[in-house]
């Protein structure tokens, strides 16, 4: 009894020893790659030279962004039914279930089992049968003294969190697609509004001049020449309807919904634009983009693998551990102390050769740290790059949408103009077509510039990390 506890006493106190020591790492602590970043984004204003990270407009939730409240609908929508989406959600459950198996290795492993030996000795030995009866628990333990079990937990862990800002980079772009495929069904209202509206303006004229004809003061030609110009009006109209009915069903489907049509309470020129969008200083990225952020916890994984590979070449501790009772019959096993047995067992087993896969997994692990930290540099250029591009053409478009407006003004002048000309007979009937030509396309492009306007505003806050919130 005495020589059991002291075996007892002896085991409890070499794993308590054990569980104290402090691991050694074989790399150096992760450190976030040097970036230098601009003091501010190629586009934007001189004046937001030093602004803070908090000011950025992506810090505004997208129902603060968007005031439209039928757009806000949609991507609540998006938001809960988009299928991409909850592939995404999926894969953080999934990348979960992995860290918690990763953060429990630290720990023994543990088991239970029954076994029964039957012994049959042969005719010329012992003519003895025995049966032997064990009932025991076997404990494993891998005593983590590089730090592999830990870098492991730490791969999981940015893993894992790299897959929540997966799922955040998801409806940042979500949020941008919606407004996007929004706008552009709004202009393409606008579109046929404006081609109904010059169609009539076109039977007019055509009338006008059916009557000019008919007094004998044009030809027939250009009775011909404005019915036809009126009938391709009129063939515009089914396309845009086809058009509109495609960005019905393709909002329906980025919503997660069945194709149908899909609610506005507004129109394209009543909704504001608007071109003062702080940007914020370009290291707000860091924080603000999930794309940027996934990019640096690869860099994290990667740098906890190369940990876990390199512990992989340095000698491996384990405990093992084994107790129970046994005894020829079961009824035994609670005839204690005798049918109590124990063994304890330490193995240090040290790598030498193992066709070279070790030091290669290894060096190819420093490899993936590197490719992976390139990535995430390339990802922070790459996000400079749109916030730029999207306040440059926030810019332009500005200028394009006042320059366009001041035609159409124009344009509509002439169209008034030409028409009184005609009926003086100052001006041809060819001078009319041209006149309603040049002011329906000018309209229609209005309309193209306004939604681009709209898009840029909301690709700008794409671009800056807006939306997840």
């Amino acid at each position: 009894m005495r020589k059991q506890l002291r075996v007892v006493s002896f085991a409890g106190t070499f794993f308590i020893l054990l569980s104290t020591m402090v691991a050694c790492s074989t790399v150096r602590e992760y450190k976030q790659p040097e970036i230098v970043f601009p003091e501010n984004y190629r586009g934007g204003s001189t004046s937001s030279k030093g602004v803070q990270a908090d000011t950025s407009v992506a810090l505004l939730p997208y129902r603060s962004f968007f005031a439209d409240q039928a757009l806000c609908a949609l991507i609540d929508s998006a938001m809960v039914n988009n299928i991409d989406l909850q592939v995404a959600l999926k894969n953080i459950d999934y990348a979960a279930q992995t860290l918690k198996s990763a953060k429990l290795e630290t720990l023994p492993t543990l088991s239970i089992g029954v076994q029964n030996t039957r012994t049959n000795p042969s005719d010329y030995g012992v003519r003895t049968n025995l049966n032997d009866y064990t009932l025991s628990g076997t404990s494993s333990w891998e005593v983590d003294i590089w730090g592999k079990l830990r870098s492991r937990s730490k791969s999981a862990l940015a893993s894992y969190l790299k897959t929540q800002e997966a799922a955040k980079t998801v409806r940042t772009r979500l949020v941008a697609d919606v407004a996007e495929g929004y706008y552009n069904m709004l202009m393409l209202d606008a579109q046929l509004n404006i081609s109904k509206k010059n169609l009539v303006l076109a039977d007019t004229t055509f009338k006008m001049i059916g009557l000019q004809y008919t007094a004998g003061q044009v030809t027939s030609l250009a009775v011909q020449q404005q019915e036809a110009s009126k009938q391709a009006i009129a063939a515009s109209l089914p396309l845009i309807e086809q058009k509109i009915a495609a960005q019905e069903n393709a909002l329906s489907i980025l919503c997660g919904k069945m194709p149908g049509s899909v609610s506005r309470n507004q129109t394209l020129f009543n909704i504001i634009v608007s071109d003062v969008l702080p940007s914020g200083a370009p290291f707000a990225l860091l924080q603000n983009r999930p794309d940027v952020r996934a990019a640096e916890l690869a860099v994290r994984a990667a740098h906890a693998d190369m940990g876990e590979a390199k512990a992989n070449l340095y000698p491996l501790l384990s405990i093992t551990a084994t107790g129970g009772v046994d005894a020829f019959k079961t009824s035994n096993w609670f005839t204690t102390p005798g049918s109590l047995f124990g063994v304890l067992q330490g193995s240090l087993v040290q790598p030498v050769f193992q066709h070279g896969q070790l030091k290669a997994r290894y060096v190819q692990s420093k490899i993936k740290r590197e490719q992976t930290e390139l990535e995430f540099k390339y990802s922070l250029l790459k996000a400079v790059g749109e916030v730029s591009n999207a306040l440059v053409q926030l810019d332009k478009i500005k200028s394009q949408e006042l320059i366009a407006s001041e035609r159409l003004i124009t344009l509509q002048k002439g169209v008034s103009n030409a028409g009184m000309l005609f009926q003086s007979g100052m001006a041809t009937y060819l001078e009319v077509m041209i006149a309603e030509t040049n002011a329906l396309q000018a309209e229609l492009d209005l309309a193209s510039i306004r939604r681009q306007h709209l898009v840029a505003m909301a690709e700008l806050y794409r671009a800056l990390g807006g939306g997840w919130r």
